[in-house]
Protein backbone atom coordinates (compact mmCIF):
# COMPACT_ATOMS: atom_id res chain seq x y z
CA UNK A 1 0.00 0.00 0.00
CA UNK A 2 1.31 3.72 -0.77
CA UNK A 3 1.57 5.95 2.19
CA UNK A 4 0.64 9.06 0.38
CA UNK A 5 -2.12 10.38 2.24
CA UNK A 6 -4.63 12.10 0.16
CA UNK A 7 -6.78 15.50 2.15
CA UNK A 8 -10.19 16.02 0.99
CA UNK A 9 -10.29 19.26 3.57
CA UNK A 10 -8.99 22.44 2.12
CA UNK A 11 -6.12 23.67 4.52
CA UNK A 12 -5.57 27.10 2.73
CA UNK A 13 -8.52 29.48 2.14
CA UNK A 14 -8.71 31.05 -0.99
CA UNK A 15 -8.20 34.93 -1.54
CA UNK A 16 -10.86 36.89 -1.34
CA UNK A 17 -12.41 38.28 -5.30
CA UNK A 18 -14.15 41.28 -6.10
CA UNK A 19 -17.71 40.64 -7.37
CA UNK A 20 -17.97 41.15 -11.23
CA UNK A 21 -18.57 44.65 -11.80
CA UNK A 22 -22.15 43.78 -13.10
CA UNK A 23 -23.34 43.02 -9.69
CA UNK A 24 -22.04 46.70 -8.06
CA UNK A 25 -22.52 49.73 -7.98
CA UNK A 26 -23.62 52.16 -10.76
CA UNK A 27 -23.73 49.98 -13.50
CA UNK A 28 -26.03 46.64 -11.22
CA UNK A 29 -28.47 49.87 -10.62
CA UNK A 30 -29.18 50.83 -13.97
CA UNK A 31 -29.25 46.79 -15.67
CA UNK A 32 -32.18 46.35 -12.42
CA UNK A 33 -33.91 49.91 -12.93
CA UNK A 34 -33.70 50.86 -16.36
CA UNK A 35 -32.13 48.18 -18.58
CA UNK A 36 -33.70 44.96 -17.32
CA UNK A 37 -35.63 44.51 -20.26
CA UNK A 38 -35.82 45.67 -24.17
CA UNK A 39 -39.04 46.90 -23.22
CA UNK A 40 -37.39 48.98 -20.14
CA UNK A 41 -34.27 50.18 -22.22
CA UNK A 42 -36.81 51.67 -25.11
CA UNK A 43 -38.46 53.18 -22.35
CA UNK A 44 -35.30 54.30 -20.44
CA UNK A 45 -34.02 55.41 -24.06
CA UNK A 46 -37.31 57.53 -25.08
CA UNK A 47 -37.23 59.25 -21.48
CA UNK A 48 -33.57 60.50 -21.84
CA UNK A 49 -34.70 62.33 -24.90
CA UNK A 50 -37.42 64.01 -23.61
CA UNK A 51 -35.02 64.89 -21.00
CA UNK A 52 -32.62 66.31 -23.75
CA UNK A 53 -35.47 68.10 -25.08
CA UNK A 54 -36.53 69.87 -22.77
CA UNK A 55 -33.24 70.91 -21.37
CA UNK A 56 -32.22 71.91 -25.12
CA UNK A 57 -35.36 74.14 -25.89
CA UNK A 58 -36.05 75.04 -21.74
CA UNK A 59 -32.60 75.91 -20.92
CA UNK A 60 -32.11 79.07 -22.24
CA UNK A 61 -35.36 80.25 -21.63
CA UNK A 62 -34.53 79.89 -17.75
CA UNK A 63 -31.21 81.38 -17.97
CA UNK A 64 -32.04 84.03 -20.08
CA UNK A 65 -34.37 85.12 -17.39
CA UNK A 66 -34.95 88.77 -16.50
CA UNK A 67 -36.10 90.02 -12.82
CA UNK A 68 -35.31 93.24 -13.18
CA UNK A 69 -38.03 95.12 -15.68
CA UNK A 70 -40.87 96.95 -15.35
CA UNK A 71 -43.27 95.76 -18.06
CA UNK A 72 -42.93 92.98 -20.79
CA UNK A 73 -42.15 95.32 -23.45
CA UNK A 74 -38.87 96.15 -21.12
CA UNK A 75 -38.14 92.25 -21.07
CA UNK A 76 -38.21 91.95 -24.23
CA UNK A 77 -35.69 94.70 -25.15
CA UNK A 78 -33.11 93.60 -22.73
CA UNK A 79 -33.60 90.12 -24.09
CA UNK A 80 -33.23 91.39 -27.69
CA UNK A 81 -34.86 89.07 -29.57
CA UNK A 82 -33.55 86.13 -27.53
CA UNK A 83 -35.88 83.17 -26.04
CA UNK A 84 -35.32 84.00 -21.80
CA UNK A 85 -38.64 84.46 -18.83
CA UNK A 86 -39.56 87.75 -17.50
CA UNK A 87 -39.74 86.67 -13.94
CA UNK A 88 -39.62 90.22 -13.20
CA UNK A 89 -43.85 89.72 -13.46
CA UNK A 90 -43.25 87.99 -10.10
CA UNK A 91 -40.87 90.55 -8.76
CA UNK A 92 -43.20 93.31 -9.29
CA UNK A 93 -46.98 91.23 -8.01
CA UNK A 94 -45.65 88.73 -5.67
CA UNK A 95 -47.43 90.25 -2.89
CA UNK A 96 -50.80 90.80 -5.13
CA UNK A 97 -50.85 87.07 -5.84
CA UNK A 98 -50.14 86.18 -2.14
CA UNK A 99 -52.62 88.68 -0.63
CA UNK A 100 -54.96 89.90 -3.32
CA UNK A 101 -55.79 93.24 -2.28
CA UNK A 102 -55.10 92.94 1.67
CA UNK A 103 -53.92 95.95 3.02
CA UNK A 104 -50.11 96.40 2.35
CA UNK A 105 -49.86 98.00 5.68
CA UNK A 106 -51.24 94.82 7.39
CA UNK A 107 -49.44 92.30 5.77
CA UNK A 108 -48.65 90.84 9.14
CA UNK A 109 -51.82 89.67 10.08
CA UNK A 110 -51.78 87.32 7.55
CA UNK A 111 -48.27 86.45 7.71
CA UNK A 112 -48.40 85.68 11.97
CA UNK A 113 -52.29 83.73 10.89
CA UNK A 114 -49.92 81.23 8.91
CA UNK A 115 -47.09 80.79 11.51
CA UNK A 116 -49.81 80.22 14.12
CA UNK A 117 -51.75 77.94 12.10
CA UNK A 118 -48.49 75.54 11.54
CA UNK A 119 -48.60 75.81 15.66
CA UNK A 120 -51.65 75.25 15.96
CA UNK A 121 -51.51 71.90 13.76
CA UNK A 122 -48.45 70.88 14.64
CA UNK A 123 -49.83 68.49 17.71
CA UNK A 124 -52.05 67.30 15.36
CA UNK A 125 -49.99 66.25 12.67
CA UNK A 126 -46.91 64.83 14.81
CA UNK A 127 -46.48 62.96 18.37
CA UNK A 128 -43.49 64.73 19.37
CA UNK A 129 -45.41 67.75 19.80
CA UNK A 130 -46.33 68.33 23.70
CA UNK A 131 -50.26 67.31 23.82
CA UNK A 132 -50.79 70.81 25.75
CA UNK A 133 -50.46 72.99 22.51
CA UNK A 134 -53.77 71.10 21.43
CA UNK A 135 -55.28 73.70 23.30
CA UNK A 136 -53.97 76.52 21.51
CA UNK A 137 -55.44 74.78 18.42
CA UNK A 138 -58.50 74.67 19.64
CA UNK A 139 -58.36 78.69 20.32
CA UNK A 140 -57.02 78.80 16.62
CA UNK A 141 -59.53 78.72 14.59
CA UNK A 142 -61.28 81.99 16.36
CA UNK A 143 -57.93 84.23 17.10
CA UNK A 144 -57.14 83.46 12.89
CA UNK A 145 -60.67 85.19 12.04
CA UNK A 146 -59.88 87.63 14.34
CA UNK A 147 -56.82 88.55 13.01
CA UNK A 148 -57.89 88.06 8.95
CA UNK A 149 -60.98 89.86 9.41
CA UNK A 150 -59.92 92.25 12.57
CA UNK A 151 -62.39 94.48 14.31
CA UNK A 152 -63.43 93.84 18.05
CA UNK A 153 -61.79 90.75 19.52
CA UNK A 154 -64.81 90.02 21.88
CA UNK A 155 -66.47 88.97 18.81
CA UNK A 156 -64.45 85.95 18.42
CA UNK A 157 -64.44 85.34 22.29
CA UNK A 158 -68.36 85.73 22.31
CA UNK A 159 -68.56 82.86 19.70
CA UNK A 160 -65.66 80.64 21.82
CA UNK A 161 -68.09 81.08 24.56
CA UNK A 162 -70.82 79.22 22.54
CA UNK A 163 -68.74 75.97 21.80
CA UNK A 164 -67.55 75.99 25.93
CA UNK A 165 -71.89 76.28 26.51
CA UNK A 166 -72.08 73.84 24.41
CA UNK A 167 -69.45 71.10 26.42
CA UNK A 168 -71.34 72.33 29.31
CA UNK A 169 -74.57 71.65 28.61
CA UNK A 170 -73.02 68.18 26.95
CA UNK A 171 -71.77 67.24 30.84
CA UNK A 172 -74.52 68.25 32.85
CA UNK A 173 -77.56 66.82 30.74
CA UNK A 174 -75.37 63.44 30.26
CA UNK A 175 -77.01 62.49 33.53
CA UNK A 176 -80.09 62.01 32.26
CA UNK A 177 -79.28 60.29 28.79
CA UNK A 178 -76.54 60.15 26.07
CA UNK A 179 -79.52 61.53 23.63
CA UNK A 180 -80.82 64.26 25.55
CA UNK A 181 -76.48 65.66 26.41
CA UNK A 182 -76.30 65.23 22.55
CA UNK A 183 -79.72 67.46 21.88
CA UNK A 184 -78.43 69.96 24.43
CA UNK A 185 -74.85 70.25 23.14
CA UNK A 186 -76.07 71.44 19.96
CA UNK A 187 -79.60 73.49 20.79
CA UNK A 188 -77.12 75.56 23.41
CA UNK A 189 -74.74 77.26 21.06
CA UNK A 190 -77.60 78.15 18.59
CA UNK A 191 -79.15 79.39 21.44
CA UNK A 192 -76.14 81.22 22.62
CA UNK A 193 -75.18 82.35 19.11
CA UNK A 194 -78.44 83.95 18.46
CA UNK A 195 -79.50 85.68 21.21
CA UNK A 196 -76.52 86.39 23.86
CA UNK A 197 -73.27 86.14 21.74
CA UNK A 198 -74.55 90.08 20.07
CA UNK A 199 -75.10 91.54 23.97
CA UNK A 200 -71.95 90.07 25.38
CA UNK A 201 -69.87 91.15 22.36
CA UNK A 202 -71.36 94.74 22.79
CA UNK A 203 -70.88 94.79 26.71
CA UNK A 204 -67.16 93.46 26.62
CA UNK A 205 -66.20 95.93 23.83
CA UNK A 206 -67.83 98.84 25.62
CA UNK A 207 -65.91 97.66 28.72
CA UNK A 208 -62.25 96.50 27.03
CA UNK A 209 -62.04 98.09 23.74
CA UNK A 210 -59.91 95.69 21.97
CA UNK A 211 -60.15 96.01 18.57
CA UNK A 212 -57.72 95.99 15.29
CA UNK A 213 -58.87 97.50 11.62
CA UNK A 214 -61.73 95.83 9.91
CA UNK A 215 -61.07 94.15 7.18
CA UNK A 216 -63.87 93.38 4.27
CA UNK A 217 -63.96 89.76 2.36
CA UNK A 218 -63.83 91.50 -0.87
CA UNK A 219 -60.26 92.64 0.47
CA UNK A 220 -59.04 88.92 0.22
CA UNK A 221 -57.69 87.00 -2.50
CA UNK A 222 -54.55 85.52 -4.17
CA UNK A 223 -52.82 82.57 -2.04
CA UNK A 224 -54.33 83.87 1.07
CA UNK A 225 -58.03 83.16 -0.10
CA UNK A 226 -57.15 79.65 -1.29
CA UNK A 227 -55.52 78.29 2.09
CA UNK A 228 -58.25 79.49 3.99
CA UNK A 229 -60.53 77.86 2.30
CA UNK A 230 -58.30 74.81 1.90
CA UNK A 231 -57.61 74.64 5.11
CA UNK A 232 -60.47 75.17 6.72
CA UNK A 233 -62.56 72.59 4.53
CA UNK A 234 -59.99 70.00 4.96
CA UNK A 235 -60.65 70.80 8.81
CA UNK A 236 -64.53 70.49 8.71
CA UNK A 237 -64.80 67.62 6.06
CA UNK A 238 -62.85 64.89 8.04
CA UNK A 239 -65.04 64.72 11.08
CA UNK A 240 -68.28 65.49 9.08
CA UNK A 241 -67.47 62.72 6.87
CA UNK A 242 -66.76 60.12 9.14
CA UNK A 243 -69.97 60.94 10.99
CA UNK A 244 -71.85 60.86 7.26
CA UNK A 245 -70.12 57.16 6.70
CA UNK A 246 -71.33 56.45 10.12
CA UNK A 247 -74.81 57.89 9.90
CA UNK A 248 -74.73 55.84 6.22
CA UNK A 249 -74.18 52.39 7.85
CA UNK A 250 -76.28 52.90 10.73
CA UNK A 251 -79.42 50.35 11.33
CA UNK A 252 -81.34 53.33 11.75
CA UNK A 253 -83.33 53.95 8.65
CA UNK A 254 -84.05 58.03 9.23
CA UNK A 255 -80.39 58.33 10.09
CA UNK A 256 -79.38 56.12 7.01
CA UNK A 257 -81.91 58.04 4.04
CA UNK A 258 -80.58 61.25 5.48
CA UNK A 259 -76.91 60.43 4.99
CA UNK A 260 -77.56 58.62 1.64
CA UNK A 261 -79.84 61.14 0.37
CA UNK A 262 -77.38 63.74 1.02
CA UNK A 263 -73.88 62.12 -0.05
CA UNK A 264 -76.09 61.22 -3.92
CA UNK A 265 -76.99 64.48 -4.52
CA UNK A 266 -74.16 66.26 -3.26
CA UNK A 267 -71.90 63.95 -5.07
CA UNK A 268 -74.48 64.00 -8.54
CA UNK A 269 -73.94 68.00 -8.71
CA UNK A 270 -70.78 69.58 -9.60
CA UNK A 271 -69.13 72.09 -6.99
CA UNK A 272 -68.95 75.06 -9.14
CA UNK A 273 -73.14 74.74 -9.24
CA UNK A 274 -72.98 74.82 -5.08
CA UNK A 275 -70.68 77.81 -5.60
CA UNK A 276 -73.30 79.70 -7.50
CA UNK A 277 -75.70 78.40 -4.85
CA UNK A 278 -73.87 79.86 -2.80
CA UNK A 279 -72.67 83.39 -4.29
CA UNK A 280 -76.12 83.92 -5.90
CA UNK A 281 -79.45 81.82 -4.93
CA UNK A 282 -78.69 81.88 -0.95
CA UNK A 283 -79.82 85.53 -0.19
CA UNK A 284 -83.17 84.74 -2.21
CA UNK A 285 -83.75 82.16 1.35
CA UNK A 286 -82.25 84.65 4.68
CA UNK A 287 -84.27 87.42 5.30
CA UNK A 288 -83.97 91.18 4.08
CA UNK A 289 -81.07 92.71 5.19
CA UNK A 290 -78.75 89.50 6.62
CA UNK A 291 -75.44 90.44 5.47
CA UNK A 292 -73.74 86.48 5.21
CA UNK A 293 -69.99 86.87 4.15
CA UNK A 294 -69.18 85.70 0.92
CA UNK A 295 -66.37 83.96 2.38
CA UNK A 296 -68.07 82.11 4.94
CA UNK A 297 -70.76 80.95 2.10
CA UNK A 298 -68.26 79.12 -0.18
CA UNK A 299 -65.91 77.58 3.03
CA UNK A 300 -69.92 76.38 3.83
CA UNK A 301 -70.43 75.19 0.55
CA UNK A 302 -66.45 73.37 -0.44
CA UNK A 303 -66.70 71.81 3.41
CA UNK A 304 -70.01 70.03 2.69
CA UNK A 305 -68.87 68.85 -1.08
CA UNK A 306 -65.43 67.94 0.46
CA UNK A 307 -67.57 65.71 3.00
CA UNK A 308 -69.90 63.72 0.86
CA UNK A 309 -66.90 62.72 -0.70
CA UNK A 310 -64.68 62.13 2.40
CA UNK A 311 -67.78 59.78 3.55
CA UNK A 312 -67.08 57.62 0.64
CA UNK A 313 -63.66 56.96 0.88
CA UNK A 314 -64.11 56.20 5.06
CA UNK A 315 -67.17 53.83 4.10
CA UNK A 316 -64.45 52.25 2.34
CA UNK A 317 -62.15 51.05 5.16
CA UNK A 318 -65.13 50.28 6.88
CA UNK A 319 -65.96 47.79 4.03
CA UNK A 320 -62.02 46.86 3.47
CA UNK A 321 -62.38 45.48 7.61
CA UNK A 322 -62.63 41.73 8.44
CA UNK A 323 -65.70 40.85 9.71
CA UNK A 324 -63.84 39.23 12.68
CA UNK A 325 -63.39 42.84 13.50
CA UNK A 326 -66.64 43.63 14.09
CA UNK A 327 -67.34 40.34 15.92
CA UNK A 328 -64.17 40.66 18.39
CA UNK A 329 -65.76 44.46 19.54
CA UNK A 330 -69.08 42.57 20.42
CA UNK A 331 -67.31 39.59 22.01
CA UNK A 332 -65.81 42.44 24.52
CA UNK A 333 -68.94 44.08 25.47
CA UNK A 334 -68.30 47.25 23.86
CA UNK A 335 -70.77 49.43 23.10
CA UNK A 336 -71.60 51.24 19.64
CA UNK A 337 -69.68 54.01 20.73
CA UNK A 338 -66.51 52.63 22.15
CA UNK A 339 -66.03 49.98 19.79
CA UNK A 340 -65.95 52.86 17.11
CA UNK A 341 -63.66 54.62 18.25
CA UNK A 342 -60.87 51.97 19.56
CA UNK A 343 -61.42 49.11 17.23
CA UNK A 344 -62.90 49.70 14.05
CA UNK A 345 -62.71 54.09 13.29
CA UNK A 346 -58.75 53.69 13.60
CA UNK A 347 -58.77 50.75 12.00
CA UNK A 348 -60.47 52.36 8.93
CA UNK A 349 -59.09 55.23 8.59
CA UNK A 350 -55.67 53.66 8.50
CA UNK A 351 -56.94 51.79 5.33
CA UNK A 352 -58.20 55.23 4.03
CA UNK A 353 -55.31 57.38 4.26
CA UNK A 354 -54.54 57.14 0.96
CA UNK A 355 -57.88 58.20 -0.16
CA UNK A 356 -58.28 60.63 2.38
CA UNK A 357 -55.40 62.53 1.10
CA UNK A 358 -56.37 62.52 -2.32
CA UNK A 359 -59.40 64.32 -1.42
CA UNK A 360 -57.73 66.61 0.63
CA UNK A 361 -55.47 67.80 -2.55
CA UNK A 362 -58.40 68.02 -4.86
CA UNK A 363 -60.35 70.27 -2.16
CA UNK A 364 -56.98 72.32 -2.23
CA UNK A 365 -56.60 72.60 -6.04
CA UNK A 366 -60.75 73.03 -6.74
CA UNK A 367 -60.37 76.47 -4.65
CA UNK A 368 -59.64 78.13 -7.53
CA UNK A 369 -63.00 77.39 -8.93
CA UNK A 370 -63.95 80.47 -6.83
CA UNK A 371 -63.02 82.78 -9.44
CA UNK A 372 -66.17 82.42 -11.53
CA UNK A 373 -68.32 83.95 -8.46
CA UNK A 374 -65.71 86.97 -8.47
CA UNK A 375 -63.55 86.21 -5.29
CA UNK A 376 -59.76 86.85 -6.85
CA UNK A 377 -57.73 83.48 -5.95
CA UNK A 378 -54.41 83.17 -7.74
CA UNK A 379 -55.97 82.12 -11.03
CA UNK A 380 -58.23 84.93 -10.56
CA UNK A 381 -55.47 87.61 -10.41
CA UNK A 382 -53.80 86.42 -12.88
CA UNK A 383 -56.18 87.48 -15.31
CA UNK A 384 -56.14 90.83 -13.73
CA UNK A 385 -52.38 90.99 -13.86
CA UNK A 386 -52.42 90.16 -17.48
CA UNK A 387 -54.91 93.10 -18.38
CA UNK A 388 -52.49 95.67 -17.25
CA UNK A 389 -50.86 97.20 -19.91
CA UNK A 390 -47.44 97.04 -18.80
CA UNK A 391 -47.59 92.87 -18.57
CA UNK A 392 -50.24 92.13 -21.00
CA UNK A 393 -49.65 89.26 -22.80
CA UNK A 394 -47.30 87.43 -19.89
CA UNK A 395 -48.72 83.61 -19.72
CA UNK A 396 -46.53 81.16 -18.84
CA UNK A 397 -44.63 82.65 -15.79
CA UNK A 398 -47.33 83.85 -13.94
CA UNK A 399 -48.75 79.81 -14.54
CA UNK A 400 -45.73 78.58 -13.50
CA UNK A 401 -45.53 80.63 -10.36
CA UNK A 402 -48.84 79.57 -9.23
CA UNK A 403 -48.28 75.67 -10.08
CA UNK A 404 -45.62 75.52 -8.34
CA UNK A 405 -47.04 76.86 -5.06
CA UNK A 406 -50.15 74.33 -5.58
CA UNK A 407 -47.21 71.61 -5.80
CA UNK A 408 -45.89 72.45 -3.18
CA UNK A 409 -48.67 72.26 -1.11
CA UNK A 410 -50.14 68.89 -2.36
CA UNK A 411 -46.63 67.23 -2.76
CA UNK A 412 -46.41 68.38 1.09
CA UNK A 413 -49.15 66.49 2.07
CA UNK A 414 -48.72 63.50 -0.31
CA UNK A 415 -45.37 63.31 1.54
CA UNK A 416 -46.87 63.25 4.75
CA UNK A 417 -49.69 60.77 3.25
CA UNK A 418 -46.59 58.65 2.71
CA UNK A 419 -44.69 59.23 6.29
CA UNK A 420 -47.90 58.66 8.07
CA UNK A 421 -48.60 54.90 6.47
CA UNK A 422 -45.25 53.89 7.45
CA UNK A 423 -45.44 55.36 10.93
CA UNK A 424 -49.12 53.20 11.44
CA UNK A 425 -47.32 50.50 9.50
CA UNK A 426 -48.12 46.81 11.73
CA UNK A 427 -46.82 44.75 9.52
CA UNK A 428 -43.06 43.63 8.27
CA UNK A 429 -44.02 43.10 4.83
Amino acid sequence: MSNTKISFVRTNMLPQKSPPSSQVGAVRWLRENLFSSPLNAMLTLLGVLIVYFLIVHLGPWFKNSIWNANSLSQCREILAGESGACWAVIKDRWHQLLFGFYPQEAYWRPVLTFVLMIVAVAPILFAVVPRKVLWFSAVFPFLAFWLLWGGSIWYSVAALLGFVVGFGAFVLLQRISALVAVIGAVLAPIFWWLFLAGPVDTLLTAIVPIRIPAIQSHDFGGFMISIIIGVTGIVLSLPMGILLALGRQSDMPLVKWICVGFIEFIRGVPLITLLFTASLLLNYFLPPGTNFDIVLRVIIMVTLFAAAYMAEVVRGGFAALPRGQYEAADALGLDYWKSQRLILLPQALKISIPGIVNTFIGLFKDTTLVVFIGILDPIGLSNAIRADSNWNGIVWELYGFIALCFFIFCFGMSRYSQYLEGKLKTDHR
